[in-house]
Order: structure tokens, then sequence, then C-alpha cells
């Protein structure tokens, strides 16, 4: 049996993805193949470059992305996407897709053609980095003359591209949170709607699953909540821990 899993976007709430893979490998419940979208692209490259799993989690906690020697002056984003090639190759040292020891697909938004783009094969740096590049965070990355941007602006949960595969497991972490009190901004709005309505075109596809973790206990974190790695891993360990023992698909 052939078992796939995509991991979401979701910025430093995709590190709960590496608790979901912890759990598997303690289960020895084995991936052949894995589709993801910005940090769950990230996540899945170093997965598929068999990294342990503490590894993956210090590639986020030591990837220091406010440094000021990030910062992008005169360019359409805060921070340089390509600063972080030097940290990727630190941890996946060969910049191929044909490297890794699993099928890895990631997805970016080619933002000319306002079109996915699909990558899985070829240089897997940039095609990481583009799929990551949050926009009006990251800068933009230019591949082939083609101009990218965060894949999950049109695919954030890729659960779509493992039709291949027999198993398919879902990682998501950006479960909207019920809305208790005012917002007191136009900011706080956008955002809100923007967040919703990812979520509904993302919650569209959980059917294709065939097991799903979503842990309800990310909602207190945001996107950059860098300072909360690890109980974010934590949670998305005990969510698989608890979704697995319910569930009889692997027993």
């Amino acid at each position: 049996m052939k078992i796939g899993l995509a991991l979401s976007g979701g910025g430093a709430k995709g590190i709960a993805h590496a608790g979901v893979l912890k759990v598997l490998k303690e289960r020895n419940i084995e991936i052949h193949k894995i589709s993801g979208t910005s940090a769950g692209a990230l996540i899945g490259a170093l997965f598929a470059a068999d990294l342990e799993i503490e590894d993956i989690y210090e590639f986020f906690r030591s990837s220091n992305l406010f440094h000021p020697s990030k910062f992008a002056f005169g360019q359409p984003g805060f921070i340089k996407s390509s600063v972080f090639i030097d940290h990727i190759s630190s941890y996946i040292p060969i910049d191929s897709f044909e490297s890794l020891k699993l099928p890895l697909i990631v997805t970016a938004t080619d933002l000319n053609k306002a079109k996915l783009k699909v990558f899985d094969s070829g240089s897997l740096y940039m095609s990481i980095l583009a799929s990551a590049a949050f926009p009006g965070v990251f800068t933009p990355v230019s591949i082939n003359e083609n101009v990218y941007i965060d894949g999950g602006v049109i695919n954030n949960f890729p659960i779509d591209l493992l039709d291949d595969c027999d198993i398919k497991l879902g990682s998501y972490v950006n479960k909207i949170e019920p809305l208790n009190k005012k917002m007191k901004h136009s900011y706080d709005v956008a955002g809100r709607a923007y967040s919703i309505s990812q979520y509904h075109r993302d919650s569209s596809k959980f059917y294709q699953a065939d097991l799903i973790f979503e842990p309800e206990e990310l909602y207190p974190f945001g996107l950059f909540s860098f300072r909360s790695l690890r109980k974010m891993f934590d949670i998305g360990y005990e969510n698989a821990s608890r979704q697995l023992d319910k569930s009889h698909l692997f027993k």
C-alpha cells in the first residue's frame, strides 16, 4: 500500500507537521510520497531528505528569520528569500529533487501568469523557497525568468496531488478559530476574511484524506510564532497520537 502525506502551509505553525511525522515514524507507518505547500514544502523536503525529526525542528529553530541581515531594502518584501539558501543547503546538501529519499511535490504561485506551479524535479532549493515566499513578507522568487510566490495563494493543502497513493493522510495547521470578540480595525476584518476564504477552499478537499490531523490547540498561535516552536511541535505530536489511537486505518 502506497501512503501519501499532504502538508499544508502555515508559517511557524508548520512545525506541528514535524510532530505528526515523529508519531508516524514511532508507529512504523511508512510514508511513500509527500506533497507540501510553503512551511509544508520545507518540512516535506527535510523529511524526504531523510533527516531526523529533531534536526527538522532545529532547522526551524535556528533559521533566525528576522535577523537584520535578512531584511530586503527597495524590494517587494521585508525579507530576502534568497538568503535562506545557505541554511537549506546546510541540511540538504544536494540541490535536487532527485537526491531525496522520497518523491516530493511542492506548489508555488506563478505571479505573472496567475497559475499554480507544481515542482517535483530539478533544482530543489529555489522551488521550496518559491513555495514559502509569503506575499508581502518574503521577496518573490525568480526561476527561469518566471516569478513565484507562496503556493498557499492557490493551493494551500495539496492533497489532490497524491492521486497515485492508496492511502492519503493530511496534516493541516490553519483551522479557523470561532471568533468571540469584536474586531476593532479594518485590517483585522481583512485578515479574518482571507483566513476564512482560505480555510473553506482547503477544507473542501478534506474528504480526499483517509485521515487528517487538524489540531485546534494551534488556535492561539500565529504565522510567526517562532518563540513557541516546541509547544506547537508537541501539539502536532499529541494530536496525531490521539487521531491514530482512534483510527482503524492502520490496525
